[in-house]
């Protein structure tokens, strides 16, 4: 990349930049962006898109990426002179630098789990010989690169804990390789995947596993990806010699995932068109039994026969493995149940003679919550619920009789609960906004929580309160939102510096989760809240589809209302209230601030798609047109020219202070989005509060990001948004 002085943009930035008045700060010079004659019609309307050039790959294109340094430049430079800065990066660390455990995963006699002993750059995997094994280093990332930027993601052992593949995430990008390790010698087998992608691995026996993989692309980092087909990897065997199992060529478009149930009898393919929950289902018998005539995928020759037949044919409802009991086969659903219910089909009995299929018959109902996940453990079902948002579990025996409430006392979210049919033992954790995550054994049969791995703090959890509370948005609909805060500001009724955080999308539902960058805000003595805005899952079906296509203008007066509610009842003042969101959040934050720039003090839209005209041309973005509907139709095309981000920056209206933060191997939402999207707003002279970008080297969409590059962007973005809404942190 090409040098430019920083020395003299930092000089310049010295003196506009030490204090929080925005009135008295001069428009900081911006680096000059080529703008494009470039105009285009659309449905009869001139579509102008001056900084497309700005799309180019950031590693390819020289002109990007000059533009990219000295915009890199400008942002460090400003970012040197906010005082809370050094305090907030020290704080973060420091609230980082604990030991931390994932969830263990038993496979034979083996426990695997991975752990962090505080400030390393990648988590490494352990395994220990039964529970009170003496532990033992399997996989250290952390000697992959020196910048700490290639991550262990997935990782599963074979069915006797004799053998684990694993997935290798290099530089944030989505793309994968995998490997294979020996569990007891720790030697790495020469088996090689790539070019995997959204995929699983699911073992079959330990003769070898079924990934998800696309052709290797032409553009690596911006090419659509389609033709994703399913494969049977044996080990031992070059990855040329992989098996086809199930592909779709006559419909590209669509994205294949293979599970196989825990007694090796069964492939469960889901086949899906877009992020929408609707999936086909097709099943491939394993292990000698007989569908419809015909026998299972038994070896022939060195390799197996794969016999796939429909089991749900089209795309129209949510369909999620619970686990197979011989050829019962156990799936929650929203098929007449919008907040999901749990079904289980025969595949010995015959389907209807009338072309209707297979009979499912419900073995949980639907209820008013909304159910997160159904796990078989020992002779149990293990329920997870979304109730307004924050978990709780249950115990039911196979036929939907309760046994026992898993008792969690707080408000925050439990997850995990794997486990197989005939072992009891399964393992849960537990984390709320003010707890890391804390993960207990749990014994079916007895109903006894005991802990595996706790942490160990360096703060009091009940210095801080965490409530939850319903507001009213612009249609008069109830949402909620979650606000925590020291306690002393709660008792004296005082307002602080708020940081508002949503996403409202892809029926993602967010739920109580520990940060110690959030953290870090609040003991500097800010409030964080959080809204589950319509468009999440937090409350079934319908909550999610009164949030997309043409309804996502809700999402977007439920965040307004959020910030108006702060304010009207003191819990911020005006003036104090910043945004933030990632992803469809970016997108989020971009959309409110153009709709109300008057509301907010500062924002910061990570990774966000900013131009909903050209988002389905890139990587995964063909994905997403089941939440935000198809540019090239004209009905869709009206609803996305209204919001879109870079379509909308109103020019000569003060804008609050923004900070967008993107990365250069973002291969998800393309960085072509933030890039376009910030020149925009430069151009536009919309005030005098800076308008900046933040472009990470080796990382991506935030999967597999190292420690120190957490804790230098969390330092960044918190101390930019506490200069701009008057958060002052402690000397």
């Amino acid at each position: 990349m090409h040098r430019v002085s920083s020395a003299l943009i930092g000089a310049a930035l010295l003196s506009t930049a030490a204090h929080v008045s925005a009135e008295s700060v001069p428009a900081l010079q911006y680096p000059d962006t080529r703008k494009q004659d470039l105009v285009e019609t659309q449905f009869g309307e001139a579509i102008a898109d001056p900084y497309r050039w700005l799309e180019n790959d950031v590693r390819t294109d020289k002109e990007v990426a000059d533009w990219v340094e000295r915009q890199n430049a400008l942002t460090q430079a400003y970012l040197k002179t906010l005082p809370q800065r050094g305090w907030f990066a020290q704080r973060i660390r420091a609230l980082t630098d604990y030991e931390r455990f994932g969830l263990p995963q038993k496979a034979g006699k083996s426990y695997f789990y991975t752990r962090n002993s505080g400030l390393q750059n990648q988590s490494q995997l352990f395994v220990r010989t039964g529970l009170n094994g003496a532990a033992r280093l399997l996989i250290d990332p952390n000697t992959w690169a020196k910048d700490g930027a290639t991550a262990l993601d997935a990782w599963v052992p074979s069915h006797d804990g004799k053998l684990l593949a694993y997935s290798i995430q290099d530089g944030g990008s989505d793309w994968r390789t995998i490997k294979v390790i020996d569990v007891k010698t720790g030697k790495v087998l020469s088996d090689e995947i790539k070019w995997a992608k959204f995929t699983g691995i699911a073992w079959v026996g330990s003769e070898g596993f079924l990934y998800s993989r696309f052709p290797q692309p032409g553009q690596e980092f911006q090419s659509l990806n389609k033709n994703q087909a399913i494969y049977f990897h044996r080990i031992g065997t070059p990855q040329s010699a992989d098996e086809l199992v199930y592909a779709t060529p006559d419909r590209p478009e669509l994205g294949h995932f293979a599970d196989v149930t825990a007694d090796n009898r069964w492939v469960v393919i889901s086949t899906s068109r877009g992020t929408d929950a609707k999936y086909e289902l097709h099943v491939v018998p394993l292990a000698g039994q007989k569908l419809l005539g015909a026998r299972a995928a038994v070896a022939k020759g060195g390799k197996r026969s794969w016999a796939v037949h429909a089991l749900v044919p089209g795309l129209n409802h949510e369909w999620r493995l619970v686990e197979g009991l011989g050829d019962t086969l156990y799936f929650a659903t929203n098929k007449d149940a919008p907040k999901l219910k749990v079904v289980k089909v025969d595949l010995s009995a015959a389907p209807a003679s009338d072309g209707a299929g297979f009979t499912f018959s419900e073995v949980i109902p639907e209820r008013a919550e909304t159910l997160d996940r159904a796990q078989i453990v020992g002779n149990r079902l293990i329920l997870s619920y979304l109730r307004d948002a924050a978990s709780t579990a249950e115990v039911v025996s196979l036929d939907g009789k309760p046994v026992r409430q898993i008792v969690l006392n707080a408000i925050g979210k439990a997850s995990g609960f794997t486990g197989r049919p005939g072992d009891p033992e399964t393992f849960y954790a537990f984390s709320s906004f003010n707890q890391p995550s804390a993960i207990y054994r749990f014994d079916s049969n007895t109903g006894e929580s005991t802990p595996f791995a706790l942490p160990k703090l360096t703060f009091a959890p009940d210095s801080y309160a965490v409530e939850q509370r319903f507001y009213t948005s612009r249609d008069g609909t109830r949402v909620p939102m979650f606000i925590v805060r020291k306690k002393g500001l709660v008792d004296a009724n005082q307002p602080a510096p708020t940081l508002l955080y949503g996403y409202g999308g892809f029926d993602v539902a967010l739920t109580p989760s520990f940060s110690a960058v959030r953290m870090a805000w609040l003991e500097a003595g800010g409030v964080f809240a959080m809204a589950n805005l319509r468009g999440g899952g937090e409350y079934g079906k319908a909550w999610h589809d009164a949030g997309r296509l043409a309804n996502k203008q809700n999402v977007f007066d439920d965040f307004i209302a959020a910030g108006e509610y702060l304010i009207a009842q003191g819990i911020t003042p005006k003036g104090g209230l910043t945004v933030q969101g990632g992803s469809n959040g970016g997108l989020l934050v971009g959309a409110v601030v153009n709709q109300r720039p008057d509301l907010f003090a500062a924002g910061n839209a990570a990774v966000g798609v900013m131009d909903m005209l050209r988002f389905d041309r890139f990587t995964a973005g063909r994905y997403w047109v089941d939440d935000y509907g198809y540019p090239g139709k004209e009905a869709d095309f009206r609803v996305l020219r209204a919001y879109s981000p870079y379509h909308n920056i109103k020019v000569g209206v003060n804008y609050p202070a923004m900070l967008v933060t993107t990365a250069d191997t973002d291969d998800r939402v393309v960085p072509g989005h933030s890039f376009k999207y910030i020149a925009a707003l430069q151009a536009a002279k919309a005030g005098t509060k800076p308008h900046l970008i933040r472009i990470e080297t080796r990382a991506g969409h935030g999967s597999g990001k190292p420690t120190d590059k957490v804790v230098e962007e969390g330092a960044d973005i918190l101390a930019f948004l506490a200069q701009w809404s008057g958060l002052s942190v402690p000397e």
